[in-house]
């Protein structure tokens, strides 16, 4: 491909894709509107979007629908379950609070796009607050909101991704065990590994 058709200046990508639309600017705030927040409550999943020294990170968040909760109009906080303890998105929210949020709530095509900046708590009273099935998290995301708008559907409707008949079997894809294997020389991994996963995915659930 030529150079030549790459775009390198923000003239050239404007002249492009041309002006958005009034919607498009009117739709964001700096605060949660009640609308907004409506989509915050019906939330299942979140994707946490972060930057540090290391690189970007976009880390899955998921509990039951509302689990992010809102301190007030320009506030969230999102607990930090239970995970593989890389916490990248942690280490990055360390050295640069900057923080991007895209709420998904399966059977609706808007998504939810929140950007903000974050910092990490371990106060006792928090972490008990959001204690569910008797565990508490071990950090809560304090999130001081900065933009919020709602992103339109046709990302979901080109995707098809709340279309039943466009669901995978999971056999479709290698298994986390083969993955583990074959990435790790044999080190991990496995048949076994696969076969165990479940009951250890629901005993840690938590």
């Amino acid at each position: 491909m030529s150079s030549t058709h790459q775009i390198t200046t923000l003239q050239a990508l404007e002249s492009l894709y041309g002006t958005p639309a009034a919607p498009s600017i009117r739709k964001e705030v700096d605060y949660i509107h009640p609308h907004y927040r409506a989509f915050i409550e019906a939330a299942p999943f979140v994707a946490l979007a972060t930057s540090g020294a290391d690189g970007l990170d976009v880390s899955p968040r998921g509990d039951p629908a509302g689990f992010v909760h809102m301190q007030d109009a320009h506030t969230l906080l999102l607990p930090d379950r239970r995970g593989n303890n890389r916490i990248d998105s942690l280490r990055n929210i360390v050295a640069d609070p900057r923080v991007a949020l895209l709420f998904l709530i399966p059977g609706i095509g808007e998504t939810l796009r929140v950007n903000g900046r974050a910092e990490i708590l371990a106060d006792p009273a928090l972490l008990a607050r959001f204690a569910f099935e008797g565990k508490e998290p071990r950090t809560v995301l304090r999130i001081h909101v900065e933009k919020v708008f709602f992103q339109c559907s046709r990302a979901i409707l080109r995707s098809r991704l709340w279309d039943p008949a466009a669901q995978l079997a999971r056999s479709a894809l290698p298994s986390t065990g083969t993955i583990l294997k074959d990435l790790s020389g044999g080190e991990v991994g496995g048949e076994q590994y696969d076969a165990e996963l479940p009951a250890r995915t629901r005993a840690t659930l938590y």
